[in-house]
C-alpha cells in the first residue's frame, strides 16, 4: 500500500503576528501545507508571500471561519488526498501532534474514523490554560446538547485541531461561514453516521478577546445563535428516525 498523503490547512485572519512561527513549526510535522488567507488587511499576506514551502488560497475579502475550512475541504477533495488536518493559526495548537492525528484515523484493529476531533477537556496536561469563562461555559453547554441529541460522548464541540478522512467530506455541504459551523459540520456527520473519535491535546488560549463578529460577541446572543444553527441543520438533514440512537458516531 502507498503511503497515505496528509495535507495539513490553516485558516488565517490576520494573523501577522503568529503565522511565520506557526508555519515553521508546522512545517517539521507535515509535507504538504496550504493556508486559506481569509482576506487579511494586516501583514499576513505579505508575509504569506515570502514563504515557497506552503500553498497560499486567497479569499479577496473576509469571509468567515467557515469559509476558509470549506475552501481547504474542497482543495482537500480536489487534489485527492486521503486525510486534512485543520489547525488554528493562533498558537493554540500544537504542530508535533499532526501525525498522531492523522495515524489515529485509520486503527490497525477496526475500520477507519472519519473524523479525530481534538478535545481541550479530555485530558489535563501540564501547563494547560484557564479558559475563559463565558466560552468554556458555550462549549459545554453546547458539547452536552449534542450529546443528548446524538447519544455521544463529546467532550470538546468547538476545537479546531481535527483529521478528515477526506473521502467522507464529499458528503458535507457547508453553508455556515463563520464560528458556528463546526455545529453545522457535527449534525451532518450524525446525519451520515460517521465514526469520531476524540484525541486530547493541551488546552491553550492565547486569544482571550478574540472577536466573533458584531453581535456575537455577546455571549447570550452567541449561544441562541448556535441554538439556531443547530435547529435548522437538523431539519435540513431530513433525519432518519434511529439516527439519534445509532451507535455509529463513537467519541471515546
Amino acid at each position: 500500500m502507498s503511503p497515505r498523503r496528509i495535507l495539513t490547512a490553516l485558516p488565517v485572519f490576520n494573523e501577522e503576528r503568529h503565522v511565520g512561527t506557526v508555519l515553521d513549526v508546522v512545517r517539521r510535522y507535515s509535507q504538504d501545507v496550504i493556508v486559506v488567507d481569509d482576506g487579511s488587511s494586516d501583514r499576513t499576506p505579505e508575509l504569506l508571500s515570502r514563504r515557497m514551502d506552503v500553498r497560499t488560497l486567497t479569499h479577496e475579502v473576509n469571509q468567515g471561519y467557515g469559509a476558509a475550512l470549506r475552501t481547504a475541504f474542497d482543495y482537500a477533495l480536489e487534489n485527492e488526498y486521503d486525510v486534512l488536518v485543520t489547525i488554528d493559526c493562533d498558537g493554540q495548537h500544537e504542530p508535533k501532534l499532526i501525525p498522531e492525528l492523522a495515524a489515529a484515523l485509520f486503527p490497525k484493529d477496526d475500520e477507519p474514523f472519519d473524523m479525530i476531533s481534538g478535545s481541550r477537556y479530555l485530558k489535563t496536561f501540564e501547563g494547560d490554560s484557564a479558559p475563559p469563562e463565558q466560552r468554556r461555559k458555550i462549549n459545554h453547554e453546547i458539547t452536552q446538547w449534542l450529546n443528548r441529541r446524538f447519544a455521544w460522548g463529546l467532550t470538546d464541540a468547538f476545537c479546531g485541531f481535527k483529521a478528515y478522512r477526506v473521502p467522507a467530506l464529499s458528503q458535507l455541504k457547508i453553508t455556515d461561514l463563520g464560528y458556528a459551523m463546526p455545529l453545522q459540520l457535527w449534525v451532518q456527520a450524525a446525519r451520515w453516521q460517521w465514526r469520531i473519535k476524540e484525541f486530547p491535546v493541551p488546552l491553550v488560549y492565547l486569544d482571550e478577546e478574540r472577536s466573533f463578529g458584531g453581535s456575537l460577541d455577546n455571549a447570550q446572543r452567541r449561544l441562541l445563535h448556535y441554538y439556531d444553527v443547530l435547529h435548522k441543520e437538523i431539519a435540513a438533514m431530513h433525519f432518519p428516525c434511529d439516527v439519534a440512537d445509532a451507535a455509529a458516531p463513537v467519541a471515546t
